[in-house]
């Protein structure tokens, strides 16, 4: 079929735009990670000084860079439409956050719709596949203390154990809140064929939209980090504690991604922008952690139900382009999610003038040495 000068133009017009944007975002991290790096290497003494000023500091910086992220799917037309519990009301407490998995850009989507949620960001820990870690945000993730987790059954034993020892090192040490897993272990169209034949031979339900989910990572959070029992309730929930000591993990949040007819963002995507503008849904439903199961087999069964609850919940969506209403609701309420231009601007502007700082600060020393 003959191609029209309309249409000539059009793919024209986006391939420019996308290599632009891909420019911009080559650009962007040339100048926003190395920045995070160095100021982080000159508060090394504020680290020693004051550990609590410094992960302090280095959350606004690590919130900065996640927006910068939002930024690039924020102006491509990528927003978010968010559904269900309102997790600001949890957003200064400790919560897990239980995330179906679809594509890379679920966790862009993520980086963009958190960005409103008070602390959230700069006090999160991500649980992410060990492979982006040699990504360009892999050194950042490193030093924030994200914790990169190798899949597999040759691994499992041990990944388990080193994520236990680096929740104790870390969680509370760097003042985390949130907690960010994918309890799937991989993305939807990889995983799908798999659960489907695991559910058929133990009886249990035939999942299309996610993927039945693995224990080991959820169970070892819980236990880390729900604080002791007191009086038989778990602290975080109806229990009193000392105002010095955490109050440990206190909620669950199951967290939905929906994009319409079923067709994820994938991060290639998100940077170069070449897709129509698109709305993403996010369903959040919040538990208190007294109510979540400890035994193994009791926390499989619950956590199997999260999972089928976000099989109807997705059918619906896809069905109905809404999610629906929250038991005891009438009709269901959605929430736009919005990111001012202004503010993004500001940190991107910071960005390069930091960038342009450092090279000039650099450029100094090379005189005087050489």
């Amino acid at each position: 079929m003959a191609v029209t000068l309309e249409q000539a133009q059009r793919v024209g017009c986006t391939c420019l735009k996308a290599l632009l944007r891909f420019a911009f975002m080559v650009a962007n991290n040339l100048v926003a990670i190395p920045s995070y790096v160095l100021y982080l290497i000159m508060l090394q003494p504020l680290r020693v000084l004051d550990s609590k000023s410094f992960w302090y500091i280095e959350g606004v910086l690590f919130k900065w860079l996640l927006a910068m992220v939002a930024s690039w799917g924020w102006w491509a037309g990528y927003s978010v439409v968010e559904w269900g519990d309102d997790v600001k009301a949890v957003s200064e407490d400790e919560a897990m956050v239980l995330v179906n998995h679809q594509a890379t850009g679920d966790v862009c989507t993520l980086m963009m719709c958190l960005q409103d949620k008070g602390t959230v960001v700069r006090q999160m820990m991500w649980l992410m596949d060990h492979i982006f870690k040699y990504t360009n945000f892999g050194i950042v993730s490193l030093i924030h203390g994200d914790f990169f987790i190798r899949q597999g059954k040759a691994h499992r034993d041990q990944q388990l154990v080193l994520l236990k020892e680096h929740l104790e090192k870390y969680y509370r040490s760097r003042n985390r809140k949130w907690i960010v897993l994918f309890p799937e272990g991989g993305f939807l169209r990889k995983r799908r064929e798999t659960s489907q034949a695991f559910a058929k031979k133990n009886n249990l339900p035939f999942l299309k939209h996610v993927t039945l989910p693995r224990l080991g990572a959820t169970q070892v959070i819980l236990k880390t980090l729900v604080a002791p029992q007191e009086n038989g309730t778990p602290a975080g929930g109806d229990a009193v504690i000392k105002e010095s000591k955490s109050k440990g993990l206190q909620w669950v949040i199951d967290t939905t991604i929906a994009y319409p007819k079923g067709e994820p963002i994938d991060i290639q995507t998100w940077i170069l922008g070449y897709r129509q503008p698109t709305v993403t849904h996010v369903h959040y439903r919040i538990f208190p952690v007294k109510d979540v199961p400890a035994e193994p087999e009791a926390l499989t069964h619950w956590l199997y139900q999260r999972f089928i609850e976000k099989e109807d919940l997705l059918t619906h969506f896809y069905e109905t382009g809404a999610f629906p209403p929250l038991q005891g609701q009438t009709k269901a309420i959605s929430r736009e999610m919005t990111l001012s231009n202004l503010w993004l601007v500001g940190i991107q502007s910071l960005a390069f003038l930091s960038g342009g700082m450092w090279y000039c600060i650099f450029q100094y020393f090379y005189h005087c040495l050489f």
